[in-house]
């Protein structure tokens, strides 16, 4: 098997350090040619991915930005042969697969929908772990009447590289779903360390705080394009806690215990039930 990794980031290179890891022949590419001169001095990657060598590949793994991914595929779709499985990797499904569907039809290979259930707030290669994958989740999002053969052949693959399991959605549904898991959560955590206490929270803060706060340490270009292309699941996530804060507000300026007490049992009973399942 050999594959193909487009994108040389956290990512990225940490999907070529955990194929590597399993023996595989990487081929690696990124826009900065330093990182990926480096990915083959340090054996990271085998060797370059290029339009000579994409046809060499069984996968291709794109590790890119919503847009740069539509057009990388479309770059290098008249090179890639019959048969190979091209996978992207980025956090928002609506605004790709539909196109990634279309190109890989015309010229005769495969597409599937992909997103890693891993990450840390760092980004960048020198940051990137053999072992980021071990026992995630991947979300992959196949065209509708999609080979199940094919989509079987591919969690094979991805065991390969230290996943523990698969989650098959569509485009839609994974959206609506990252907007609250995902999205939410970082735009909670951006927002949050915006108050004053954040510059002296020093002694006075422990697991709580570093649990809520560790990904607003992002990457603002990279999570704006996210957010903007699912920007109608995202504000209706948005709008909806807002409304729900309100609430506690609302109780604590009316002194009312009672109220804070019921909205409180309200929320651990909804994570306990969540937890359960």
């Amino acid at each position: 098997m050999k594959v193909g990794i487009c994108g040389l980031g956290l990512i990225g290179g940490s999907l070529a350090k955990a194929y590597k890891r399993a023996g595989v022949d990487v081929l690696g590419y990124d826009i900065n040619t330093a990182v990926t001169d480096y990915a083959v001095m340090a054996k990271i990657i085998d060797k370059p991915l290029t339009n000579e060598t994409v046809c060499e590949c069984d996968y291709i793994f794109v590790a890119l930005y919503p847009e740069a991914v539509v057009n990388y595929i479309k770059s290098i779709a008249p090179f890639v042969k019959k048969g190979t499985v091209v996978v992207d990797l980025c956090g928002t499904k609506m605004n790709v697969c539909p196109q990634c569907f279309e190109t890989a039809a015309e010229y005769g290979f495969d597409f599937v929908g992909g997103h890693p259930m891993a990450g840390t707030q760092f980004s960048g290669l020198k940051n990137a772990k053999e072992t980021l994958f071990d026992g995630a989740t991947m979300i992959l999002v196949p065209k509708p009447d999609e080979d199940l053969h094919l989509l079987a052949r591919l969690k094979e693959a991805l065991v390969v590289a230290g996943f523990g399991s698969v989650t098959l959605s569509t485009a839609q549904i994974h959206d609506v779903n990252i907007a609250y898991t995902s999205q939410l959560a970082h735009v909670v955590s951006n927002a949050y360390v915006k108050s004053p206490r954040s510059k002296v929270h020093k002694g006075f803060s422990a697991g709580s705080y570093k649990d809520l706060t560790r990904v607003a340490w992002l990457n603002e270009k990279m999570w704006t394009e996210l957010f903007m292309a699912n920007s109608e699941n995202l504000i209706t996530e948005i709008e909806l806690l807002t409304e729900n804060l309100k609430k506690y507000s609302e109780a604590l300026r009316a002194g009312d215990a009672d109220k804070i007490e019921e909205l409180l049992r309200e929320g651990r009973l909804i994570k306990e039930a969540v937890d359960s399942k």
